[in-house]
């Protein structure tokens, strides 16, 4: 038993920023070779970013990345490195690791298990490889493998170490859910056991489009024991110790091997390694949504966020993020109170403005409606007052917010939730316009759960507490209340859990406890909605079946749990 030292690159990539991306590799590499590491292990497809999606069609997009790769491979010495690119050969594209030392590309492994489920389409672009990779450095052997290479039974991690691998490196971009941290453990622990080695699991960071990517780095011994585990939503380089068996010399069992050196470890000893978790789910979902949203605004580009604030809870939630996100300097709010709009809501978005040190613009919107009802007048003049009315008050909103997004140069949050977004209780050209959802995939109640979680993390006043006890209203009539539209939060929110993010029938619902007609609603008022969310701006995904990338029903479709 002897220890190698093995530095995990938790990098926070841009997708198509190769030169910036090969930087920040070169940046961590040279702290990881000040810090005695042997080796150093980046996450999947570091150097295009993840994922690159169609840009792998593009065949200049392809060379540009392997010229990245060959150029970064140049400037390597002693220590390798192993990092993720997108290869070609024969035609055939290829989610791939290379092996860089001394100035030139070693090795490379092609990612033998594609997953094609969920926000995955990896079939769509890349081919498998033949065979696993097993780097030989004498004493020790050393398996490499990919994101979902671990996720399956008897992956190549099995062969790898049937050739003499006793560590196992797993260059990964999970993208975040909560909870899937666990999830990793748990998996990467089972792989130990069975592989009897060593695994060292470097994962990505940062936001993505809709995705975020959480970090949480890990290395375990061949027993399954954590030793350590990199701090979430943020970049980081872990830098451990990690025990091995001297490999037992045998024939390889399928995999390739490429001969290795490593430079001679430093013999001096590191800081006691730490295991970081989240402190609770709030927190982490918190730190996903601050983070993917920081992501978001900043690698397109954008200095500055709007927001329509409303006095509400929801726009309330999206103002804390973007502070957390940009700086209070970087956020600007927009007041539109109409006669509908309630002292309190007025009252709640002057103290919010204050308590988070952001500026609030106020422009009334009756004058603009009076216009739109004198424009439609002759039309609508036989007719009764119905939503027409009070989604033309979103509108008006929309198209202020989307004014000044136009002339500021401000990026446009939307404060739209699950819950809202599921059942269609939004309007479209209105309040779902703007450039990012950022709780577009938090259902209410997490939403206040949230608020609370952050007001207690606050060292001074944060979100005003009445936010948590007043009814949520969308205040485009007298006395509305959104219970007039929507079943209860407590009882909507389960029942959209179960019917979208598992895919249970109405019948499994109403078995866990639910009204039948209940269930029957809120399941009709998810399907008719699906046009509504095709429309939507991206929002970041947090939970396991988020809409857009994860679930992707037909609009025109006439199936419906009654008629099935």
């Amino acid at each position: 038993m002897f220890d190698v030292r093995v530095a995990l690159a938790q990098l926070n990539q841009t997708v198509g920023a190769l030169e910036a991306n090969a930087t920040a590799i070169l940046r961590h590499a040279t702290d990881a070779r000040h810090r005695g590491a042997q080796i150093m292990v980046c996450p999947e497809l570091a150097v295009p970013g993840y994922p690159p999606e169609d840009l792998v069609f593009k065949p200049s997009f392809v060379a540009a990345n392997l010229r990245a790769v060959r150029q970064l491979a140049s400037q390597t010495g002693e220590m390798p490195i192993v990092v993720g690119f997108v290869d070609l050969d024969g035609g055939n594209l290829y989610d791939a690791a290379a092996v860089l030392q001394h100035g030139r590309i070693m090795g490379v492994y092609r990612k033998i298990k594609l997953p094609n489920y969920g926000v995955f389409d990896e079939k769509r672009y890349f081919a498998s490889g033949p065979t696993g990779l097993v780097l030989d450095t004498g004493p020790l052997r050393i398996g490499v493998t990919i994101c979902e290479d671990l996720w399956v039974p008897n992956g190549p991690h099995i062969e790898e170490a049937q050739s003499g691998a006793t560590l196992i490196v797993n260059l990964s971009a999970s993208p975040y859910h909560h909870g899937k941290w666990r999830e990793r453990q748990r998996l990467i622990t089972t792989v130990a056991r069975e592989a009897n080695a060593a695994v060292a699991y470097a994962n990505m960071v940062g936001g993505q489009d809709e995705l975020v990517f959480d970090g949480f780095s890990l290395v375990t011994d061949s027993r399954g024991q954590i030793l350590a585990q990199a701090p979430g939503f943020e970049e980081e380089l872990l830098v451990v110790d990690v025990p091995v068996e001297e490999s037992v010399p045998r024939e390889p069992a399928g995999s390739q091997i490429l001969p290795l050196s490593l430079p001679i470890h430093p013999g001096t000893t590191l800081q006691a390694p730490e295991i970081c978790h989240p402190a609770s789910t709030e927190e982490e979902i918190y730190q996903a949504l601050v983070l993917a949203t920081r992501d978001y605004v900043r690698k397109n580009g954008f200095a500055d966020a709007l927001i329509g604030l409303s006095g509400g809870i929801d726009s309330a939630l999206v103002a804390s993020i973007a502070v957390d996100a940009l700086g209070p300097t970087h956020v600007h709010c927009l007041f539109m109170p109409s006669v509908f709009t309630s002292e309190e809501s007025t009252e709640d978005a002057k103290t919010l403005s204050r308590d988070l040190g952001i500026p609030l613009r106020t422009i009334p919107i009756d004058p603009a409606i009076d216009t739109y009802r004198e424009l439609l007048a002759p039309v609508f003049a036989e007719l009764k007052e119905d939503i027409t009315e009070e989604n033309l008050q979103a509108r008006i909103r929309g198209n202020l917010l989307m004014a000044l997004s136009n002339k500021l140069g401000f990026l446009v949050l939307t404060t739209g939730n699950k819950s809202e977004m599921a059942c269609g209780y939004a309007t479209l050209y209105g309040d779902m316009a703007g450039g990012f959802a950022v709780i577009k995939d938090v259902l209410k109640t997490m939403v206040f759960r949230l608020v609370v979680h952050r007001n207690a993390r606050a060292r001074g006043p944060w979100l005003p507490k009445r936010l948590l006890t007043k009814a949520p209203s969308a205040e485009l009539r007298p006395h509305q209340k959104d219970t007039d539209s929507l079943p209860p939060y407590d009882v909507l929110d389960p029942i959209l859990e179960a019917y979208v993010e598992e895919d249970l029938p109405v019948e499994a619902i109403v078995a866990r406890g639910f009204p039948r007609d209940v269930v029957r609603r809120v399941a009709r008022l998810v399907d008719r909605a699906e046009y509504k969310r095709r429309q939507a701006p991206p929002g970041v995904k947090i939970t396991s079946k988020a809409f857009g990338r994860d679930r992707r029903l037909p609009i025109t479709n006439r199936f419906s749990e009654e008629s099935g």
